[in-house]
């Protein structure tokens, strides 16, 4: 015998507050996470909602859940590092549970200025000497690649076409 004791899902006598709070604590210990994913993974554990709410309740009363906090990080880690737009962000927010008025809230850290910088940064990187951007048809097939991509992104179509198109003249212009 090893002596050492089973996690604590795992042991029949465990108090299941303390199985929710390991299973959040773990949780939290990878990334942070926003109260709807904890208490998602709570109930994918078969944690009665009752104490599950206790426990998150108990979390969030001692600062380790906060999700106006984890909206702010959020959208500043994938703004900076993935450059997505607000649309994509306000999508990423909701489905972690956040709600509207605390994604707004985050969202304002982001300004038109930083989303169009970001865009014409990543058409940037995807413009190639070996692209036949002088050919029209080419061209043309680039621009619809590069709108596609920005717009997986969350970049509106108008804003996607202008970056686009600004990017490949200045290229062109360059490259002559």
């Amino acid at each position: 015998m090893s002596g050492r004791r089973p996690a604590p899902e795992l042991d029949p006598d465990a108090d299941p507050a303390a199985v929710a709070r390991a299973i959040v604590l773990r949780q939290l210990t990878s990334s942070a996470k926003s109260r709807h994913q904890l208490a998602a993974k709570l109930a994918e554990r078969h944690v009665p909602e009752d104490l599950a709410e206790a426990v998150l309740d108990r979390f969030e009363d001692v600062g380790l859940i906060n999700d106006a906090e984890f909206a702010q990080m959020w959208v500043r880690s994938r703004s900076q590092t993935r450059h997505l737009a607000r649309g994509a962000l306000v999508r990423e927010l909701a489905d972690k549970g956040i709600d509207s008025d605390m994604a707004a809230e985050a969202l304002e850290q982001v300004s038109d200025a930083d989303e169009a910088a970001a865009a014409s940064s990543l058409v940037r990187r995807k413009l190639r000497p070996s692209m036949n951007l002088a050919d029209r048809g080419e061209r043309d097939k680039h621009v619809r690649r590069l709108v596609a991509m920005l717009a997986r992104k969350g970049y509106s179509p108008s804003m996607a076409f202008a970056i686009v198109n600004v990017e490949i003249g200045d290229w062109l212009e360059s490259t002559d």
